[in-house]
């Protein structure tokens, strides 16, 4: 109307009064008859509005109407993740920080390697799910509108309508692309946007999945070395048969539904690769199953990792056992090092500790029994210039590097500020009812 077309005032009113007066039965009973949802929704509105009814969906194809919508239900989508995914990052920036110098046993391969601290491994976590937030954001404000384009993206149909001004099929492109809430709309489409779309936005959800995935999985591996545990309910039961048993289902739940997260990636990359010319219906019902499901698997699994990382307990007594048993042979260097400084020769103190540290191994793997190395090294008059420095050498915090103070300048110049947007939404505990 306002670029022209005889729409009047009174048409328009009618419209914007029956917005939400819809008939979905009779919109059923269209659907029925004509195999068509989006034309079935057009006659039941013109029956609700019959003096707008000759001008309602005028020049549209039902692409305007599902993807537009699509792109709009998109950018919510993210909107309504992006919040959830900063309370996480959060939540477990806290839990970093509390434990940013508490020593733990470092794994590669998973078998013992160097200490690290229990809050520098679950910045390992955080920067995963600050890659994720910034991907989220990305590939939401990439998003744009599809606008008005007509059936094979010619915009044809409004050329028409406009007596071939082109200036103003522009401007009623740019109009209902703002109205939308979008800066700018896609200049070339076909009937569709370009299903690539759906893959950029899928990609990063799955992504998010691998992240959450990795880091349940090694909650669900910290717990079997019992040095860190999900929450568990006063009255929870872990196993039916087992009643001592305090299973990590929470984290269980978010890695089975990760991996369904991941695989939907697939949907979009093959619905891509066959959209013949300017569009085929085989896109349509599968993107009404991936799209939701992405976004709906992601929320869920979001929610239950906030609830763990609210109430993941520390176990630190285990944790130094653990400790207790391999720094013995981590601090073999630190020993040499020492005795030399009080004028051992280097080679000797090598092939003296190659000895003992065998026999001690021997003790552990062959018997069952704690590493004594330490002990044995007491006992032999060898050590004897350095027995009174054997606490300070074997200092759990002097093997753990510069791992607190990362933790400090990583949740000061990375996560803090990336969850500046959000600290408005960030309170609030979350309960899980099952």
């Amino acid at each position: 109307q306002s670029l022209g077309l005889p729409i009047t005032d009174e048409q328009i009113q009618e419209m914007e009064a029956n917005l939400d007066n819809i008939d979905f039965k009779m919109a059923a009973e269209e659907e029925k008859k004509l195999r068509h949802d989006v034309m079935a929704h057009v006659h039941t509105f013109a029956h609700c509005c019959p003096k707008a009814a000759a001008i309602i969906h005028l020049g549209a194809t039902s692409c305007y109407v599902g993807d537009n919508t699509d792109l709009i239900v998109l950018r919510d989508g993210f909107n309504l993740l992006l919040p959830k995914l900063a309370r996480v990052i959060s939540r477990l920036a806290d839990f970093a920080e509390k434990y940013a110098d508490l020593p733990t046993l470092g794994f590669t391969h998973y078998q013992p390697a160097q200490l690290t601290t229990v809050g520098k491994r679950c910045c390992l976590w955080v920067q995963d799910l600050c890659m994720d937030l910034q991907n989220l954001e990305r590939a939401r404000d990439d998003l744009r509108f599809r606008g008005v384009k007509g059936t094979t993206g010619t915009q044809a149909s409004f050329l028409q309508l406009f007596e071939g001004d082109h200036s103003k099929v522009e401007e009623l492109d740019r109009l209902v692309t703002a109205k939308a809430g979008f800066k700018r709309a896609y200049i070339v489409t076909g009937q569709t946007y370009s299903r690539k779309v759906d893959i950029e936005v899928l990609s990063v959800l799955a992504s998010l999945g691998a992240s959450i995935h990795k880091i349940c999985t090694d909650i669900r591996l910290l717990a079997n070395l019992k040095e860190i545990e999900e929450p568990f309910e006063k009255d929870q039961i872990g196993s039916s048969a087992m009643p001592y048993k305090r299973n990590p289902m929470r984290s269980e739940r978010c890695c089975s539904l990760a991996r369904h997260l991941m695989t939907l990636i697939l949907d979009p990359l093959q619905t891509a690769s066959v959209q013949w010319f300017e569009r085929t219906l085989d896109d349509s019902a599968n993107r009404r199953v991936c799209l939701a499901e992405a976004f709906l698997t992601a929320d869920i699994i979001l929610s239950t990792l906030q609830n763990i990382s609210e109430g993941l307990v520390v176990y630190p007594k285990v944790i130094e056992r653990r400790i207790r048993q391999e720094l013995p042979f981590m601090a073999t260097e630190n020993i040499i090092m020492a005795m030399v400084k009080a004028g051992g020769n280097r080679q000797d103190c090598h092939e003296k500790i190659r000895v003992l540290s065998q026999q001690a191994a021997a003790v552990v793997k062959q018997e069952g029994g704690d590493n004594d190395f330490i002990a044995r090294v007491r006992a032999d008059p060898y050590f004897s210039p350095i027995h009174k420095q054997l606490e300070s050498l074997l200092d759990p915090s002097s093997f753990t590097g510069r791992a607190p103070q990362q933790v400090t300048k990583f949740l000061k110049e990375e996560v803090r500020p990336a969850l500046i947007p959000y600290q408005s939404k960030m309170g609030g505990k979350i309960e899980l009812a099952l």
